[in-house]
């Protein structure tokens, strides 16, 4: 039964908040849709901390579509075996995970020690700070933990169990096998789905994307005027 709910039950749920929540915020809070920036208030910890996190984090959310998302049935296809693919998850795969965990960290002590941060923050940002945290963590333990391509494989587990939920089918069988710290990191990636539209994640639907076809601003030395004799 518990399994039922955590793992068919629980994860509609979350859609039904992530969905609608955004929608709700979006039409009742457009002013409060932002990362709200502090870098006013301090810059070297969020330079350094932001842009491990956030290029470790895209490598690895790649990494998740190509694992997860793809059926390993396309990889065979190809002559992809799970050694060859299993050794190139992990050399792209740890390295950034690594930097994620080590951007949250850095992002996490500036959060609870710098005073003027701190006098900014809200409870939301504590929360998804801390599942940011568990999931980084998770996902790096469970990748360190499952080294050995003769393991564990969640390409035929873990991934088609997250199509049929995206297929509303879900079913729980695919997860009976499944390693504990794999079950940690999932649902935990479903607690910041269920928080998400509710704090300053909403920031990463508003990317300004068209600045990079935008025609560039062309400034111009003003020149100092003439004053003419009269």
């Amino acid at each position: 039964m518990v399994n039922q709910f955590i793992w068919v039950i629980f994860p509609y749920i979350v859609l039904t908040i992530f969905i609608f929540g955004h929608i709700y915020r979006y039409n009742h809070d457009q002013f409060g849709w932002t990362s709200k920036s502090s870098e006013l208030l301090e810059k070297k910890l969020l330079r350094v901390g932001s842009n491990l996190f956030h290029f470790g984090i895209i490598f690895v959310f790649f990494g998740h579509v190509a694992g997860l998302i793809i059926p390993v049935e396309v990889y065979e296809s190809f002559g992809i075996s799970e050694e060859v693919y299993h050794a190139v998850a992990l050399i792209g795969g740890i390295p950034a995970g690594i930097a994620a965990v080590a951007g949250l960290i850095i992002l996490s002590y500036r959060r609870i020690t710098v005073r003027r941060i701190i006098a900014t923050s809200t409870k939301g940002d504590y929360v998804a700070l801390l599942l940011l945290t568990v999931v980084a963590l998770s996902g790096l333990s469970a990748t360190l933990l499952n080294i050995n391509p003769k393991g564990f494989d969640y390409r035929t587990t873990i991934g088609p169990w997250l199509r049929s939920v995206l297929l509303f089918r879900a079913d729980a069988s695919y997860l009976v096998n499944v390693p504990l710290w794999f079950k940690i990191h999932m649902v935990a990636a479903m607690g910041i789905f269920a928080v998400w539209p509710f704090t300053r994640l909403v920031h990463v639907f508003s990317m300004p994307l068209r600045y990079l076809s935008r025609s560039y601003v062309v400034y111009r030395k003003r020149e100092p005027k003439q004053h003419t004799a009269r």
